[in-house]
């Protein structure tokens, strides 16, 4: 017989399997003996790939991952393990700061401490199977294997099959007004270890630091915690799971995080739904905004709404002459992407650079991330929805040849050289200047080689309306 290697990895995969299944098959059971996997060394070390996988900055104590590395992790989940086993963990106030959102206004974040997050993703790891077994299908946010484009994809299918009505939601402040009391009972309902709840109750009590000064809410978790999506998605399940059982006839309902909507056949069954999610918010003690929760419709000619950094409209094919319901990204989110380019390409912010290799390496990863935001069967269809890839590339196109017009190179808008080289197979192979479309030169006839070599690499020109290759860019156009 084989023998089966000691990976703790696996043995942590084996934990959370076990527990799933245990919470699927008996919907009713409480979990009394978790505590210990908690403090349990797999757990920790698991934990601590995942914190640092994220990276983040340090909390009130200044500890950064950094340093915690080049003092020894082994002894820093050691020390952290016996600290949790005795029950001296106490966790600490959460730093805050706030990052900036469209209309000049800012969102608050709680940055906890590196320790206090390595605990709180233990504790996720451990808790998070036993939930996940009873979410309903309806909620895409935060979930393992569960993403913001199958949200999407539910509602290009549900949308192209009559349903032209839609609730676009959002709850007021909703990390904000989060009744502890309420989310306690509901953690309760599937876990009794006093002592897990003692944990996470820490937690929401830790408070924020700002300016020097600590303050306690009585509502509210910090946004930004590791365990936060987590007790959010615990709050928000009683939303989907008496809308699934009490008004799934009105509509259906997608969910992801905080951000919802819901998509009716009728404008009746629409303004009944309204109804319906107002008294289920009052429940949970939110309240809807005001102002952005809206009824719009989608049909052939209307606004059509945006969700999840998209705009979704009803629109005929090309093609088949069917309706279908695409989607494209919202005019904020390329407002956002070209104000990454532009940051991304400032000359003061590249000042000295001489390789643009750098710069291409910077610009594709936010390049493929827009892409992403396509890639479903809405391709096999087609109304051309790559049209906001290529203006976003022409615009990152351009800043690129601005970049490389500077005078420390030498290079002149419209008329610039720029090495288009990837390793030796691109040695071996000509350089390309490629138009708007895809299509290589080599196939018409225009391919040719400009200039000799420089510095070993072959070299093209950066005509006016070409775009020059970069490593994996067209890719999302294909």
């Amino acid at each position: 017989m084989a023998t089966r290697p000691n990976n703790p990895v696996d043995k942590v995969r084996e934990l959370q399997h076990a527990l799933f299944r245990a919470a699927k098959r008996d919907p009713g059971r409480r979990f009394h003996a978790l505590y210990d996997r908690i403090w349990r060394s797999d757990v920790l070390r698991k934990a601590w790939e995942r914190v640092r996988s994220n990276d983040g900055a340090a909390g009130i104590d200044g500890m950064s991952l950094t340093m915690i590395e080049q003092r020894g992790v082994t002894q820093f989940l050691a020390e952290l393990g016996d600290e949790i086993r005795r029950g001296e963990c106490r966790p600490q106030p959460v730093r805050r700061v706030y990052i900036e959102k469209s209309g000049g206004k800012w969102r608050p974040l709680g940055i906890p401490t590196v320790k206090d997050r390595v605990v709180q993703m233990a504790t996720k790891i451990v808790i998070e199977p036993i939930f996940e077994a009873g979410f309903e299908q309806c909620s895409y946010g935060f979930r393992p294997r569960r993403s913001a484009t199958d949200a999407l994809e539910k509602l290009r299918i549900e949308g192209g099959r009559g349903r032209s009505f839609v609730i676009d939601g959002d709850i007021q402040s909703f990390f904000d007004t989060i009744d502890k009391t309420v989310l306690m009972d509901l953690v309760g309902r599937r876990i009794c270890d006093r002592r897990v709840l003692k944990l996470i109750r820490k937690w929401l009590d830790a408070g924020v630091m700002e300016e020097g000064n600590v303050r306690h809410e009585a509502t509210g978790t910090p946004q930004g915690g590791v365990i936060s999506p987590l007790l959010a998605n615990i709050y928000l399940h009683e939303l989907d799971r008496e809308w699934q059982r009490d008004c799934q006839h009105l509509g259906v309902l997608v969910r992801y995080a905080d951000d919802f909507v819901v998509l009716c056949k009728s404008e009746s069954q629409a303004n009944e739904a309204m109804r319906r999610l107002r008294e289920l918010f009052a429940r949970l003690k939110l309240t809807l905004h005001p102002e952005k929760t809206k009824l719009v419709q989608i049909g052939l000619g209307k606004d059509g709404f945006d969700f999840l950094g998209c705009h979704l409209r009803i629109v005929k094919s090309h093609f088949k002459g069917r309706t279908y319901l695409f989607r494209w990204p919202s005019v904020k989110s390329m407002k956002t992407v070209r104000s990454r380019v532009r940051e991304l390409t400032d000359r003061r912010r590249r000042a000295g650079l001489k390789d643009v290799d750098e710069v291409i390496a910077d610009l594709n990863p936010r390049a493929e991330g827009l892409g992403q935001l396509l890639q479903d069967r809405q391709r096999e269809q087609a109304v051309h929805p790559d049209r906001p890839l290529r203006l976003a590339a022409h615009h990152a196109h351009a800043r690129q040849a601005a970049w490389l017009s500077r005078p420390s190179a030498r290079l002149a808008r419209g008329a610039a050289t720029a090495c288009v080289a990837d390793g030796e197979a691109a040695r071996a192979r000509p350089a390309q200047v490629a138009r708007h479309d895809p299509i290589p030169r080599e196939q018409d006839g225009m391919n040719k080689t400009i200039g000799q070599p420089c510095a070993g690499k072959p070299h093209a020109r950066l005509e006016r309306g070409a775009w020059l290759l970069w490593p994996g860019f067209f890719n999302l156009t294909q």
